[in-house]
């Protein structure tokens, strides 16, 4: 029965016909504060969601003060991991919510970060193989953001640094992974082919235009990549609505940047 329920709730998140998603993660909150573009959370999912955007990704707060209620749905992840720029190390990820509190709030699924390579990698990869036993358990899809990060790690995008980590996500039963992407389709097409669940790929920093934006996101998909899980450089766009829905048209519709544009 728990197959069942992973299934019915991948829909939610995965576009029946294309099989890709657009996921816009919201959690930077916790992280940073009140930041440009998530200050009104609302308005924030609402904008994304006319855009055609997939599911929204954040932490509790999301649905009793952002979610649903309003304007067209959209799926809910709810993320588990969390921690501030404020502490000693920003980079350290705690366990803040577990499964049964999401399922409560009608989460489609769950997510979690590990830091591949940072001093407490192995707690947070104890903190993972739980998390995916409990959604094996109850049925939950779970999102493993998973980079490279620590005193090994000469960069974050390096191909072996990047296909380790999503290999890892899917060793320990992740059901989508979010990773770099590594700067061009022949790489990419490594991390691709060593992880055998999903991979949709991280926006990064944000980015000097939107046609570079665009450009990742067509060249991860040329690759094998099934989406997208792109945070500031949605929301604090001049147009998150318009930016989504150009996007989509990648995503969902198979069009390139540059017709995107021409459009």
């Amino acid at each position: 029965m728990s197959e069942i329920g992973k299934s019915v709730r991948m829909e939610r998140i995965f576009d029946r016909n294309t099989k890709n998603a657009i996921i816009i993660p919201m959690d930077h909150g916790v992280g940073a504060g009140p930041i440009k573009g998530i200050i009104d959370l609302p308005a924030a999912v609402n904008k994304v969601a006319d855009g055609g955007a997939n599911a929204v990704l954040g932490h509790m707060g999301l649905p009793k003060h952002g979610h649903r209620g309003y304007g067209r749905d959209i799926g809910l992840i709810i993320h588990l991991s969390a921690s501030t720029s404020l502490g000693p190390d920003p980079n350290h990820k705690v366990i803040v919510t577990d499964i049964e509190e999401a399922i409560k709030v009608g989460a489609d699924a769950v997510s979690i970060h590990v830091n591949v390579g940072a001093d407490d990698e192995a707690q947070m990869l104890q903190d993972m193989g739980h998390v995916a036993r409990k959604c094996d358990e109850w049925g939950m899809p779970l999102l493993a953001m998973l980079y490279p990060r620590g005193p090994k790690v000469t960069s974050e995008h390096d191909v072996e640094y990047v296909k380790h980590a999503a290999r890892i996500g899917a060793e320990l039963g992740a059901d989508i992974v979010k990773t770099n992407y590594t700067g061009d389709i022949d790489t990419f097409k490594e991390v691709v082919s060593g992880c055998p669940v999903p991979i949709v790929v991280a926006g990064g920093p944000r980015m000097d235009t939107e046609q570079q934006l665009l450009e990742m996101v067509y060249d991860s998909l040329q690759a094998g990549g099934k989406g997208v899980a792109i945070g500031r450089n949605v929301f604090q766009s001049d147009d998150p609505t318009k930016l989504v829905s150009h996007i989509s048209r990648i995503v969902h519709g198979g069009m390139t940047p540059e017709e995107v544009l021409k459009e």
